[in-house]
Order: C-alpha cells, then structure tokens, then sequence
C-alpha cells in the first residue's frame, strides 16, 4: 500500500460523500443546445449555499469539477476568479474535494473537441495551471470522469462534439483522451508531488440477455472489453495481446502503445460509478440498437448483485482500493431511500469481507436536469431527473434547494459509527 492509499485508510472509515452534477458540453449547433449543469440548477450562483449543504447532512468528501470551457474561455486566457471564490467555499466547509478535471466538455475555441491532435497538450496544461494554484490545498484528483462515456458518446455513437461514429471514431477518441489523462496526471504529480492521490473513475458497464445469440456475440464480447480499454491505455495493460489491440488500429501505432506502457499512471483509488437502473444493458434475440442515447438497449435492474460485481472486478483488474464513486436512482423519494440503505448496507458487507472499499458517494446532492434539455427547446423543468437529497424547486428567487427525506436518511448513516 502506497503512502497516499494509507491516507484513505488512515482512520479505517468508510468516506461517505456527494457530488454535484457537473456535466460541460458547451457547444451548440442547430437542433441542440449548449449544456452546462453548474448554469441549469444555478450552482454557479448558489455554490456556496450548496457546500454548507452538503457538509450539513455530514458528508466529508465532495466529488466536484471545473468548468474547463470558462477557466480557458480563449486560447492563452485565463480565468480562474469564479473557481478561486468557488474553491475558497468549498474548503471552508471542511469538505474533502475529490476535483474532476474533466467531466466531459472542451474549451469552445478547440475546434474538433477531443479528436484534435493538440487536445492532449491543452488539457496537461490546463491540469498543471490547475494544481499550480490550488495544490497546497487540493490533492486528490479525477483527471477524467468516465473515459469511456467521452469515448462512445463523442466517438462511436456520434451524440456529443466531435460526433464521430462507429469504430474509428471511438478509437480516435480513446486515445487522444487517453493521451491527455497521462500528460494531466504526471502533470499534477511533478507539481503536488506524493501528497497528491488520484482516483480513476469510470462507469460500470455489465450486459446480460441474448448476449450470446449469433447476432449479438461479437458485440457482447466487444463491449465487455471496451468498457476498460481508456483505462487499460493509461495504466499500459494494453500490448499486441490486448483484446481489442487491433480495434485500436491505426488510431495507436505500435509505437504509441509503447509510449503508454513506458509513461504508464496508475490510481491509487478506482472509481466505480453505478446505478442499478442503468448499469446493465440487456440484448435481446433478433433486436438491434446502436446503443447510447439516440437508440438506447434496454437495462435491467441488478440492483446490490452488480454493484457487488462491479466492485470486485475493478479492483481485481485494478489491484487498488475501490470507491463507489456515484450511484443513486432517479424515482421517489422511498425509492431512492431503499436503494441508499440497501447499496451502503452491502459496502459495510463488503468491507466486513475484507473488501478495499474506502468511500461512498451519492450523485447527486440535489436533482438535476436530463442530458436530453441539450437537444429540445422545452424549459428546464421538463427534463428534471428527481435524483438528489434535496429536491430543486422554481421559485421567483430561482431555484431553491428543498430537503426531502433521502437528506434526513443520509444524515442518520452518516453519523452511524457501525457504517463509518
């Protein structure tokens, strides 16, 4: 155990904590609108409110990112007063950021977005400037949220900027995001030095159904492995061996692959992100989707059992403690409490075991708006996800921030030693 994983498990507690949506997709284009969470549910103007908030309920760690597009809103220009004064709150409430760098979303001047050959160089200065500033206060980092999600969703599924599509285009992203994620990490490593603790984060991916029927074999088995494969580049797992080393082709020569195992990273923590309603695509026999938003596979609700799946198998292919790093459902507020004390009930089990499960996260603290407000002209409130420990309400103030009884339950747990 390194001495940076020895500070997750210095007091042998379980780290409960937040999060607060922070997706980015600044550009638009007919048909589709700009998206930008923070701006949506008002936290660019009520940050400090919801800090105190979520320290209020008895969280001690806080996932949260930068918005990247207005720290850099031209090439050479710098704009951190909105994330100093952000920054500054957030620590005063005692609560341990866990920074996402990038939560999806590039600066609006990078033409080509993450396919663009120079990405890499901006963001590793963009995450260097980062921990420049706020290092000696800010250590642990998520140099990408869900590599894989930026993958199919920019890359294959053609659903956000550059909208490339099919297997090239995944490849290409991958990469160039793969390429970033190293430069970023050692990047921020050279500046904050052993202090710094990175967490990985990535979205569980399982499929279950008529995974095996002849139309959907080598798919089925395409994704099982593409779920990891940001991950495997950056950690250099991937060799001529590698399952899907020739899908990579010609996006990552093999003297790339040999960069990535030379300048390879590695987490101290792995991030799992799952939500037992969405986690699980299911194939079914003589159907056919493209998958993502636009043409989405059925789910299937595996509630605890594949949390519990998720877990073990990041941190059997990982070797590092583990961190359900968002989970939650969007439904009523019973719903949401059943699966609150249902999915901490199985990390202590977990835990109990002998499981290196160092942290919970809930996401979000409050309710935020669908993905898909981007590609209607509906107002916001029409596209409201009921995910959050306080309920976002219209008011002439703007948007208040209601407790319901998830935050009175996560309260409860959060003071329960036996959990801690």
């Amino acid at each position: 155990m390194t001495t940076r994983q020895e500070r997750w498990f210095e007091d042998g507690c379980l780290h409960l904590g937040l999060g607060i949506e922070d997706t980015f997709v600044p550009q638009a284009r007919p048909g589709e609108r700009a998206i930008d969470e923070y701006a949506l549910t008002e936290h660019d103007e009520r940050f400090a409110e919801d800090f105190a908030l979520a320290a209020g309920v008895g969280a001690t760690v806080l996932r949260w990112g930068v918005p990247w597009y207005r720290v850099v809103p031209a090439d050479g220009v710098w704009d951190w007063e909105w994330t100093d004064r952000a920054i500054d709150a957030l620590l005063a409430q005692g609560l341990r950021p866990i920074i996402d760098l990038l939560h999806y979303g590039t600066p609006l001047w990078l033409d080509d977005q993450f396919a663009n050959p120079e990405y890499p160089r901006h963001v590793e200065e963009y995450a260097r400037r980062f921990a420049e500033r706020y290092g000696d206060r800010v250590v642990d980092y998520t140099p990408v949220n869900e590599p894989v999600i930026h993958a199919l969703f920019c890359g294959e599924y053609g659903y956000w900027p550059p909208y490339l599509r099919g297997a090239e285009g995944f490849a290409r992203i991958a990469a160039n995001l793969a390429r970033g994620f190293v430069l970023s990490q050692r990047a921020i490593a050279e500046v904050v030095g052993d202090r710094a603790t990175f967490v990985h984060v990535d979205a569980a991916m399982s499929f279950r159904g008529d995974d095996d029927a002849p139309e959907h074999r080598a798919e089925a088995e395409r994704l099982r492995h593409q779920v990891h494969l940001v991950e495997d580049l950056v950690t250099g797992r991937v060799d001529d061996g590698h399952p899907l080393r020739d899908r990579l082709a010609p996006a990552v020569t093999d003297e790339e692959l040999e960069w990535f195992r030379a300048h390879a990273v590695q987490p101290d923590v792995m991030g799992v992100n799952y939500y037992p309603r969405h986690s699980t695509e299911l194939f079914e026999a003589g159907v056919h989707h493209g998958g993502g938003f636009a043409d989405p596979r059925p789910s299937v609700d595996r509630g605890v059992a594949g949390l519990r799946e998720a877990l073990e198998a990041f941190a059997r292919r990982y070797g590092v403690p583990v961190m359900v790093t968002e989970t939650c459902v969007t439904g009523s507020v019973e719903e949401r409490i059943a699966w609150l004390e249902d999915s901490v009930a199985l990390v202590a089990q977990m835990r109990a075991e002998g499981a290196d499960i160092v942290g919970y996260v809930w996401w979000p603290l409050f309710d935020m708006y669908e993905w898909t407000w981007r590609h209607t002209d509906a107002p916001r409130r029409a596209h409201l996800l009921t995910m959050g420990l306080y309920d976002l309400v219209e008011s002439p103030e703007g948007l208040l921030r209601v407790a319901n009884p998830v935050a009175d339950r996560y309260r409860r747990i959060a003071a329960d030693a036996t959990v801690r």
